[in-house]
């Protein structure tokens, strides 16, 4: 395979837009479908975890016709999120700190005190043993104290709402692997099944060690899974 793993808008060493509109899920898409047309392919295989992973979701469903395969890490279907979120208590709490990015500078000044220090503590807190080496904690920082970083990757919280529905929330036509690390501190795991009923050809290969961050703390096992569904010419 070739693969390309980009830093998406707002992230690492990408473009950081000031406005939220920037950073609406249909700009998201666009530039997933840009890089798609840069590799001179029509269609590619698609890998998305959390933010990533509703890019993912939203790209399969406004432009099908650019995937071959769609995989998605640790991320509800944008319509089971949406509904978890308003009517499943669990999910509520567990999502709340979404609300506090809504606040204009305070989530700047939180997030990035003491070097970051809250997000490490988050990365660390979160994870199964040494799923983040001092190697990787160190990349993000790096990428955590680039110039606008923090206001951009907050800026994704904000533009939650923008775009919502138009055509987001239509049930996955392409052939879905959904991977989900069961002890996942952030997405209920009821939301894995409830994703996965809306792909008209989807499978579900739950990690039960692993938590969010599954692809770190089992990488090796991720990744020949990835590539035993990409090779599979059914996608299943």
């Amino acid at each position: 395979f070739r693969v390309w793993a980009p830093d998406q808008r707002g992230y690492g060493e990408s473009s950081k837009p000031r406005g939220i509109s920037a950073y609406a899920i249909d700009e998201l898409v666009a530039d997933v479908v840009g890089l798609i047309d840069a590799s001179g392919n029509e269609t590619a295989n698609i890998v998305g975890h959390d933010w990533g992973g509703a890019v993912a979701w939203r790209l399969a469903a406004t432009h099908p016709e650019r995937i071959r395969r769609l995989a998605v890490l640790n991320c509800p279907h944008s319509r089971v999120m949406a509904k978890n979120v308003r009517s499943n208590p669990a999910q509520t709490a567990r999502s709340a700190y979404v609300l506090f990015f809504q606040l204009p500078l305070l989530p700047e000044l939180v997030l990035g005190a003491r070097g970051a220090a809250l997000l490490e503590r988050a990365l660390v807190r979160t994870s199964r043993g040494s799923a983040f080496s001092e190697e990787d904690l160190l990349r993000y920082h790096e990428a955590w104290s680039r110039p606008d970083a923090m206001r951009s990757m907050i800026n994704w919280y904000r533009a939650i709402r923008r775009g919502v529905g138009k055509g987001g929330d239509r049930r996955i036509r392409v052939p879905t692997l959904l991977l989900w690390g069961a002890r996942d501190r952030f997405l209920g795991p009821e939301m894995a099944e409830q994703s996965i009923a809306l792909c008209e050809d989807g499978r579900l290969t739950w990690l039960k060690e692993a938590t969010h961050w599954l692809h770190h703390e089992e990488p090796e096992r991720v990744s020949l899974i990835l590539a035993d569904f990409f090779r599979d010419p059914q996608g299943s």
